[in-house]
């Protein structure tokens, strides 16, 4: 008997278990001291796991990560992420939750980011557009910060454009 390699379905509408994946290219914090350079995002989102898939405030479950190349602050993160449809092809989308980073964590006075602890909240907020039943492009800002609970808290603040393919 061959094993079933399909991932399960969630309980919203038989929905697949991940209901997007995203990539894009994020502009690297830049009004902070580590300005400069291109991030690569890349990001799943899961199936609702409750409700229906029309009822807005119920969030995504989501992970990802925000990787710099150029030697500056990378982050893995996860949360819960909210989509609200302005009309058939506009939405509008919110995430919350907490990142783990890689970047330093006292002032150095150098070209870094005294982010204050390497694991700190992330929000993030999205308007997209829906190229097709499945493709969809949006343009995201996200933020890490520690919300002062660290001795630094300069925070990290990327801006970019995703693409989604919706399952």
């Amino acid at each position: 008997m061959a094993a079933d390699l399909t991932p399960p379905s969630s309980p919203v509408d038989n929905a697949p278990f991940i209901d997007e994946v995203r990539l894009g290219g994020m502009a690297h914090a830049p009004w902070s001291p580590e300005a400069g350079g291109v991030d690569l995002n890349a990001e799943v989102l899961f199936a609702k796991p409750w409700g229906t898939a029309d009822e807005w405030w119920l969030p995504r479950p989501h992970v990802g990560t925000t990787i710099n190349f150029d030697g500056k602050t990378s982050t893995v993160y996860a949360g819960a992420t909210w989509q609200y449809n302005i009309t058939s092809w506009a939405f509008v989308e919110a995430s919350f939750g907490g990142s783990l980073n890689n970047g330093e964590t006292q002032d150095l006075h150098n070209d870094t980011n005294p982010l204050g602890c390497h694991a700190l909240f992330r929000e993030s907020a999205s308007l997209g557009y829906n190229l097709t039943e499945h493709w969809r492009i949006m343009a995201t800002a996200e933020h890490s910060s520690n919300a002062g609970l660290c001795d630094y808290n300069r925070g990290l603040t990327n801006y970019g454009i995703r693409v989604g393919y919706k399952f």
